[in-house]
């Protein structure tokens, strides 16, 4: 796989060299480039249901654009990654051993190819109809959206994601169920549903204002929230709570934002630590879900890496 890497040029005007530092929490990560050192060998995988599953799946926000950091990296992953350059990604994460990629609603049509090899998971809610669509693209899996799960949960509907968990059964997929919010997997354990895998955000997105004012000392909120109602804040204690609903449950967990949506990634030990944090408090039936942003490093093959060093790791 060919990566681009910028040029002299790149920094000529204040607004390239404002995006090169935009990219900078991802870019200095990376360990000295390895393209392809790592094509063919293994990843440990997992079982949910009759698939086998790579304990390291591509995530899709960066094929998105969103970069859950800023407004131009998110410029940046969307400049990046064309239709074609995400398949290439793909193709390349299937080389280093990753057999599977997780999608969203709005990025699944466009990026999905049948013939490609690597398994889809999808991230959907509501719109029913959709659950054929992916089952008749060849999709495994769908797991309503942890946004919309946890819209529903601080509204007390959680018996709407329970119906569409069980519409996505009759449809012959995988069922999943996706939160930020370790209350939302203790209520449905509770309930017994049935769904086959949970995904599980280390730690917490969209957390209100109101949430945040109960958890941090009055006068201390973080500049955002002046203007948004759920600015993003990842805290130290946050990781604890997820990690003890995945080593309780004994459902496959597919855990993300294991890296604060990169903000553990100021350094290849910083990425290092997070990927041993995660891989010490999950179960070995357990995998990570990581974005991939490729344009200026092999993070593929080296988030794959790290996955066959710790994966050992995870508790019996």
């Amino acid at each position: 796989m060919t990566l681009d890497k910028p040029s002299r040029n790149h920094y000529s005007s204040r607004r390239s060299l404002l995006r090169a530092v935009g990219t900078l929490p991802i870019a200095m990560a990376a360990l000295p480039q390895r393209t392809g050192a790592a094509e063919g060998e293994k990843i440990p995988q997992i079982r949910i249901g009759k698939y086998l599953i790579s304990r390291l799946i591509c995530g899709v926000n960066p094929f998105m654009g969103i970069s859950h950091m800023s407004g131009m990296l998110d410029q940046d992953f969307r400049q990046y990654y064309t239709r074609e350059q995400v398949l290439e990604t793909l193709r390349h994460c299937q080389k280093v051993g990753i057999n599977t990629w997780q999608g969203g609603a709005n990025s699944t049509p466009r990026f999905f190819d049948k013939d490609s090899g690597i398994q889809c998971i999808v991230n959907d809610s509501g719109d029913f109809a959709r659950i054929q669509q992916w089952a008749k693209m060849g999709c495994m899996a769908i797991g309503h959206h942890g946004g919309a799960t946890d819209k529903l949960f601080r509204l007390g509907q959680l018996e709407q994601v329970r119906e569409y968990c069980k519409r996505v059964r009759d449809a012959g997929l995988l069922v999943g169920l996706v939160s930020h919010m370790p209350d939302v997997f203790d209520a449905v354990e509770s309930q017994g549903w049935d769904v086959d895998y949970y995904m599980t955000s280390v730690y917490p997105f969209g957390r209100t204002r109101a949430e945040l004012e109960k958890l941090l000392p009055k006068g201390l909120l973080p500049v955002e929230a002046k203007t948004l109602d759920s600015p993003e804040v990842y805290l130290e204690s946050d990781p604890p709570r997820m990690y003890r609903v995945i080593r309780q449950t004994k459902k496959p967990c597919l855990a993300f934002k294991i890296l604060a949506a990169g903000r553990r990634c100021q350094s290849p030990e910083h990425v290092a630590e997070a990927f041993r944090e995660a891989f010490q408090n999950i179960n070995p039936t357990d995998a990570v879900v990581v974005g991939i942003y490729d344009r200026h490093n092999d993070l593929a093959a080296q988030n794959a890496e790290y996955v066959r060093r710790f994966s050992s790791l995870s508790s019996a």
